[in-house]
């Protein structure tokens, strides 16, 4: 039979992005795949589209990908996209494929997961910095700072996938706190302050509303004037040892990290983080 491409009306919307859709289908309505396509609404980054594409297993090598993947690229067109990009695991059946039709690699990023059975390393105070914590919204006395020290993250390593600096405010700020806990999950941060009162570097983790299974790190950030002292590695291993005394119904921390970011991946391998698997981010410029 032969396949249709037909596409959806998403409800997938977000603050700063939508999503437009496709299913596949046999003449007969039975589906067979489906595509994504994640469009940016800040201007910055309207230029990136993120691609989302599955095939049944068992209705492979018809072509249902490559139809899919066209009304992605159209659909990028479309919107003014111009890079496509992937996510994939590395040697897999989508990276094979998304290789063969001209989508090279970004970056590399690695999975990789702490076993919150295991004992954590005590890591020493860094001088000249203390630490503070909190639950979701920051505190007032401490959101406009804690939004400052985010450019911590401007730096990160991006591969070849041009990335434009990520502006955030305090609306943001307070609103990425509040949809967290709109999900019913708990968030949390520790952050390293200076003398002057200012925080230097955070780190976010964000655990499932039942305090269960695995906890997912967002971000960790130092500020480059900051950078060198250790801070990373004090306070990752002291929201390890708070997640573990809070939650201790919950397995482990899952963390990703750019393979070429070495500071990270050094810290992370000192905590006891493994890596799990690898995640080829591929792109089509168009």
């Amino acid at each position: 039979m032969s396949i249709r491409v037909i596409p959806l009306t998403d409800p997938d919307f977000k603050p700063f992005s939508r999503r437009i859709a496709w299913l596949a289908a046999e003449a007969d309505g039975t589906p067979v795949g489906s595509a994504f396509l994640r469009l940016h609404s800040r201007k910055a980054h309207a230029h990136l589209g993120e691609a989302e594409l599955t095939v049944h297993p068992a209705e492979r090598d018809r072509g249902i990908g490559t139809q899919l993947l066209g009304a992605v690229v159209n659909g990028a067109r479309e919107h003014d996209v111009r890079t496509i990009v992937a996510d994939v695991d590395v040697d897999s059946v989508g990276d094979r494929f998304l290789q063969r039709r001209g989508f090279t690699i970004g970056l590399t990023l690695i999975y990789a997961r702490l076993d919150l059975s295991t004992t954590t390393p005590d890591v020493p105070a860094v001088a000249g910095y203390r630490l503070v914590s909190w639950d979701g919204v920051p505190p007032d006395e401490l959101v406009q700072t804690f939004t400052d020290a985010r450019a911590g993250m401007n730096d990160a390593p991006s591969g070849t996938i041009a990335i434009p600096v990520d502006v955030w405010d305090v609306e943001r700020t307070r609103y990425a706190a509040q949809l967290i806990a709109q999900r019913g999950e708990h968030l949390s941060v520790v952050a390293a302050v200076d003398g002057t009162g200012r925080i230097a570097g955070f780190t976010e983790v964000v655990v499932p509303g039942d305090g269960k299974g695995d906890g997912q790190h967002y971000g960790t950030a130092v500020l480059p004037e900051h950078r060198g002292r250790g801070l990373a590695l004090w306070m990752k291993a002291a929201q390890i040892h708070e997640t573990r005394r809070r939650f201790p119904d919950l397995d482990g921390l899952r963390t990703d990290t750019v393979d070429t970011n070495r500071a990270m991946r050094r810290t992370n391998d000192r905590l006891g983080y493994r890596p799990q698997y690898r995640t080829h981010r591929r792109k089509l410029d168009l």
